[in-house]
């Protein structure tokens, strides 16, 4: 009977041993963070797919609409737009805090990812962050935001270099549409915008140049590392604190943006608390974003939440307006619709263009049949 059901020759066979960890037993700590990826407390693995995607979406949106809107709001303050490095400063200080306490909260506290990448991705924070808040000293705020989504193209093109990955057409296609339409958008706020200045031009490019590495060397790292998003937060902004305090002391720049800020603190250092809050709980959500999904759909999601932000702002906040803003808008939607169809091409089978030939000949087919008739 035995050899009836292959067991004459057991001995002869591999095993393979399993060992159940006893009640005593605790799983590490390292290993309970990688397993749960938590956002503001919440546990997003125990969710599905399209699920953690529309909370983090959600989260994204949320957060960074009304991070957008303290923004330009600080820097309608009058008085306020020289000193958008000490603003910079000063949220790189709350967003320390901050990640020093979420990070007490977590059972692992140890860092994963080597201080040297942590220098580098906080000069990038510090490039695209600073720059972009100083930006706001000379352009208006829809032109910086219009601006800053164009780093679709040079996150594509990090992402060849730093990581290797290969983009499809409609990817292509995508960051295409999106750059035609924000050169649409910058070209007509350059002719109506009484704020339009070159240097605000030179100060956001150069700050799109550092936020197009900042998100694939984010990627790399947390996925090399297994790096949690407090951990992340914390180290990378507490260095780049000191590397803004440095700059600040060197040219002498903190003593009038202190003397500025104690005489408004409601409207700086209060909006600045907010601000930097709202900030914070947007970043985690990127990061979880960057961590599920990879930097391109984060870099998506954050493009069309610019594009909510700068209806708001037009809405919020007085400023001139031309109908080329809504066709440049328009093709930006597009590129967004391109980018997330190539990565649900799967779901969304659109038909192509011999599927569309042979439903025309056979339509035509058919009217004539029934002329016949």
């Amino acid at each position: 009977m035995s050899g009836k059901f292959g067991l004459g020759n057991y001995s002869s066979r591999k095993h393979i041993s399993i060992s159940v960890p006893s009640s005593t037993e605790v799983m590490s700590p390292h290993i309970k963070s990688v397993e749960e990826l938590r956002v503001l407390g919440i546990n997003l693995n125990s969710f599905n797919t399209p699920t953690q995607f529309f909370i983090c979406v959600a989260g994204v949106f949320l957060f960074y609409l009304i991070y957008g809107y303290l923004q330009e709001l600080i820097f309608s303050v009058e008085g306020f737009k020289p000193f958008g490095w000490y603003l910079t400063l000063v949220q790189f200080g709350l967003y320390s805090l901050f990640g020093l306490v979420e990070l007490q909260l977590t059972q692992d506290k140890r860092r994963r990812i080597p201080c040297k990448t942590y220098m580098i991705i906080a000069f990038l924070t510090v490039g695209t962050m600073g720059l972009s808040n100083t930006s706001l000293g000379y352009l208006n705020y829809p032109t910086q935001v219009i601006f800053k989504c164009c780093k679709l193209i040079p996150v594509m093109i990090g992402g060849v270099f730093i990581q290797g990955k290969r983009y499809n057409v409609p990817d292509v296609s995508a960051a295409l549409c999106m750059s035609l339409g924000l050169i649409w958008f910058t070209l007509a706020d350059s002719k109506i915008a009484p704020n339009f200045n070159v240097t605000g031009v030179i100060l956001i490019s150069l700050a799109l140049c550092a936020d197009a590495a900042i998100g694939n060397v984010q990627e790399k790292a947390m996925k090399l590392h297994n790096g949690t998003n407090s951990e992340m937060v914390l180290y990378s902004y507490s260095i780049g604190f000191v590397y803004i305090l440095l700059g600040l002391l060197s040219v002498g720049g903190l003593g009038p943006a202190v003397s500025f800020c104690s005489q408004h603190p409601v409207t700086t250092y209060g909006y600045a608390f907010l601000f930097s809050l709202t900030g914070y709980f947007g970043i985690s959500f990127v990061l979880a974003l960057i961590k599920l999904f990879g930097a391109l759909v984060a870099v998506t999601v954050t493009t069309g939440r610019k594009a909510m932000t700068i209806v708001l702002s037009f809405l919020f906040f007085s400023k001139p307006f031309t109908f080329q803003y809504v066709w440049g808008g328009l093709l930006v939607v597009f590129g967004i619709f391109l980018n997330v169809y190539s990565k649900n091409r799967d779901k969304m089978k659109l038909p192509s263009l011999a599927d569309l030939r042979k439903r025309v000949l056979s339509g035509r087919k058919v009217r004539l049949l029934s002329q016949d008739v």
